[in-house]
């Protein structure tokens, strides 16, 4: 049996936290990508270009980021290995405007020693915002590591403890 290959889009949407990357597949979101930070994504010539397939991610992130939606219904198609599915379905339960350490994203999935593996896992989340890795401080309560940057994952919790903080 031979199967198809997937086929790619994106969309470049322009935040109040700069301009996203987003990519689908027919399954649903596949990635999310700060393009204004250090790690912006290049733009592979297979995709195709189109916005129709982000409509429902596009209206959800407008939502988010008017303070009216708090829990993203957007399909995913992620791709990672059991650990990392597990740390992101993990991140996907932590309440909006609640933070929590990698520590006990470790206990929560069942292996307490591997709050490294947690930030790693973490720093591997391909949807970030959608998957709310920005959740994540460190166990001292200090902002530690994004993906988009600091100044960005500041300004979401801000965002969700209803403050309006310019990045």
């Amino acid at each position: 049996m031979t199967h198809s290959p997937i086929s790619y889009s994106y969309w470049m949407w322009p935040s109040p936290v700069g301009q996203l990357l987003l990519i689908g597949t027919g399954r649903g979101l596949h990635g999310l990508n700060f393009q204004d930070g250090a790690h912006p994504l290049v733009i592979d010539e297979t995709w195709k270009k189109q916005r129709s397939p982000f409509k429902d991610v596009i209206k959800q992130l407008e939502e988010y980021f008017s303070g009216r939606l708090q829990n993203f219904t957007i399909p995913l198609a992620l791709e990672g290995t059991p650990f990392q599915l597990a740390v992101w379905r993990a991140l996907k339960a932590i309440p909006y405007g609640v933070t929590t350490s990698y520590g006990t994203i470790a206990k929560k999935i069942g292996n307490p020693n591997a709050s490294r593996a947690v930030g790693a896992a973490n720093g591997q989340n391909p949807v970030s915002i959608i998957v709310p890795c920005h959740r994540v401080i460190g166990h001292s309560g200090q902002l530690v590591g994004y993906g988009g940057g600091l100044p960005i994952k500041e300004a979401l919790l801000d965002l969700e403890h209803g403050f309006t903080k310019p990045c």
